[in-house]
């Protein structure tokens, strides 16, 4: 049952285009419906059963469930425990005390409760607040010996009623009903009607929820509706009705409010966000399909409205062949005539690129008569290498010009990569790489930029030049890097790279008097051994803020604790401390948020880590913050300097 409600669409296997794809909205699902009655069934006599119509009704397009018990007290509980849509109750008079509050509780929290009058409940009397309407007390007579009526037929449905689209039944009839007592709502609460204007059908929204009262019996004694079709469909709306967003969609046709485009079906049968042509739909079951509202569906998150290419009347024929005086011509149709022209067209650019270069060669006066051999064999030299370049062929090239390590350095060049310090501890290494390859994926997902692969380095021995940004995870457990690894991470923040520290332990800041973490006494051991500058929490102003994202903080797996940069100071440079100049970047910063944490993907994607607290957005923000430390790192202090960008352009104005 669960399974089947979560269709969202029906395709045709191997068929990729529109009218192959059939989208559902809410009205398409099937909902569970609980069934009460207090009357014993009568296995003799099946169609005298309160709910022997209400089953044959309900049956194509519900998933009905009975109590095993007769007792109300014990049957309501039952039906409640298997969270229906909607509950019917055939001829039920007075509701146990015992039941009754657990039931309001569900009518409030969105359950829709149908009613079927009968002689208990017209015996009930009016004290029931889960009525639509106060009703008199017993039942009215209408076409017996005694009585100057006649049984009564069905009067127009009201237009702001769920039946408004559906023709009254000129074959029903009503004998006898229970009486709603004249109230000023009462046309408001009235669903359907009959001829003299007393109710058959009323309704009430109740909290969430909807209560709904049909004032005959569910069988035929006192009329011939439920042996009729329109009995059928009058169900059928209420179940549609029943569920949160199917009332969603009822209400828009009722008011005849339009839905914005939600998603289209695409010409393969694809589902695409909505295209700038398409245009809000006013939902009917006789909305056609035209180029302002493409097939797809209209609505929001809230509730959507199937628009569909095809309904399910729609028949296939024949293209009809044009009565024409003069001939035709029949052409047969082909799914695909199409020509594979890689071929010609690459030997067409060869041979005008072997013209060209004649004629380039000729222009040169290479085919002069006074041309020397010298620079034809030169020129025939040139011609080769360039041909081997071109096809790829690596015999051109000496593989002894090529010195030890300067394929490694290609690599690390070839694109810009972010690397982490290899700590030796396998959990951490394994954790910063992770997380960088989950940043990596999220900068070629948002930006321009395409990274390569995280690198691992060893601060002791590899070359760090080759690397922007270097990410440290610290750990107290890992060993103590030596004087000559902390004097080259020195000289590699001095010639502009720039190193993220990381205690990952949740504190205000890493490097704060009051923080006493082990991680924070080996960042301040590390940190000991190297020229840092003044640092500050990153300011409002700062261009982390908006070298990408606008971000007003840094969150990683944890949240609370600042980024820590290089101060801001003026001309005067009071310390004498060397000054990187040209882009302004910090060649430092320090967290304890544990961004790798929260970067952390595995293979396909999914995060390895919880963020704390759990939030979904946290994470999100941690990846934001990661791609403006990106940004930052490659343009500096450009968005720093739009802000003179309209100075300058008044002045050249001037």
């Amino acid at each position: 049952f669960e399974l089947r409600n979560d269709f969202a669409s029906i395709a045709l296997d191997g068929e990729r285009q529109a009218g192959a794809v059939r989208v559902l909205d809410e009205s398409s699902k099937r909902r569970r419906v609980g069934l009460l009655s207090q009357a014993e069934a009568d296995q003799a006599q099946p169609l005298l059963s309160p709910l022997y119509y209400i089953r044959r009704a309900l049956q194509p397009f519900a998933d009905l469930v009975e109590p095993s018990s007769a007792d109300l007290a014990d049957a309501i509980p039952q039906i409640l425990d298997q969270k229906p849509a909607m509950i019917i109750m055939a001829d039920i008079g007075t509701i146990p005390a015992q039941v009754r509050q657990r039931l309001v509780d569900w009518v409030d929290n969105g359950g829709t409760l149908v009613r079927f009058a009968g002689s208990r409940l017209a015996a009930a009397g009016n004290d029931d607040d889960l009525l639509p309407v106060r009703l008199r007390t017993g039942e009215r007579s209408l076409g017996g010996a005694l009585s100057w009526t006649s049984p009564q037929p069905v009067t127009e449905f009201p237009k702001a009623g769920p039946f408004a689209d559906l023709a009254p039944p000129t074959e029903v009839t009503v004998s006898r009903q229970v009486l709603a007592e004249p109230t000023p709502d009462i046309v408001e609460r009235t669903w359907a009607a009959l001829a003299d204007g007393t109710p058959l059908v009323t309704g009430l929204k109740k909290g969430k929820g909807t209560l709904v009262l049909f004032h005959v019996t569910p069988e035929a004694t006192w009329s011939n509706l439920p042996i009729s079709g329109s009995f059928v469909e009058m169900l059928r709306r209420i179940v549609q009705l029943s569920r949160n967003q199917g009332a969603a969609i009822a209400n828009a046709e009722a008011a005849a409010t339009s839905l914005a485009p939600y998603r289209m079906i695409a010409a393969d049968g694809s589902l695409v966000p909505p295209t700038p042509d398409a245009r809000p739909l006013v939902p009917s079951a006789s909305a056609r399909v035209t180029l302002e509202n493409p097939p797809g569906l209209y609505g929001s998150d809230a509730g959507v409205f199937a628009h569909n290419l095809l309904d399910a009347a729609s028949t296939f024929v024949p293209l009809a062949r044009p009565q024409l005086t003069v001939p035709v011509t029949s052409i047969q149709y082909a799914f695909d005539e199409s020509r594979n022209l890689k071929g010609p067209l690459v030997t067409a650019a060869l041979v005008l690129m072997l013209l060209d270069t004649l004629a380039v060669f000729w222009m040169g006066g290479l085919f002069s008569r006074r041309r020397r051999r010298a620079g034809a064999v030169a020129t025939t030299a040139a011609i080769v290498i360039a041909l081997g370049a071109l096809f790829g062929h690596a015999d051109f090239a000496r593989a002894d010009d090529a010195k030890p390590g300067d394929e490694a350095a290609i690599t690390a060049i070839s694109k810009t990569r972010i690397a982490y310090v290899l700590t030796g501890v396998p959990g951490d290494d394994s954790i910063s790489r992770a997380g960088l390859e989950g940043l990596t994926r999220f900068l070629i997902e948002k930006t321009a930029l395409e990274p390569g692969a995280p690198a691992g380095v060893d601060i002791a021995k590899d070359e760090l030049s080759f690397y922007p940004l270097i990410y440290w995870p610290i750990d107290p457990a890992a060993p103590m890097p030596s004087q000559a690894a902390i004097a080259r991470i020195d000289a590699y923040m001095q010639q502009g790279g720039t190193v993220l520290f990381d205690t990952r332990d949740q504190f205000a800041n890493g490097i704060g008097a009051d923080s006493t973490s082990p991680a924070t006494e080996r960042l301040r051991d590390i940190l000991g051994n190297l020229n840092v500058p003044p640092l500050e929490p990153v300011p409002s102003d700062h261009v982390l803020t908006k070298s990408f994202f606008i971000l007003p903080e840094f969150p990683g797996r944890f949240a609370g604790s600042p980024l820590w940069v290089e101060a801001s100071l003026d001309a005067s440079n009071a310390d004498n401390r060397p000054v990187r100049t040209g882009d302004g970047v910090s060649p430092i910063m320090i967290t304890a948020n544990d961004f790798a944490g929260a970067w952390a993907v595995d293979e396909n994607g999914d995060p390895l880590l919880p963020t704390v607290p759990a939030d979904p957005m946290q994470r999100i923000y941690a990846l934001r913050a990661g791609v403006n430390i990106m940004m930052y790192m490659l343009t500096g202090n450009y968005k720093s300097d739009q802000v003179h960008v309209p100075i300058l352009l008044e002045r050249l104005g001037q």
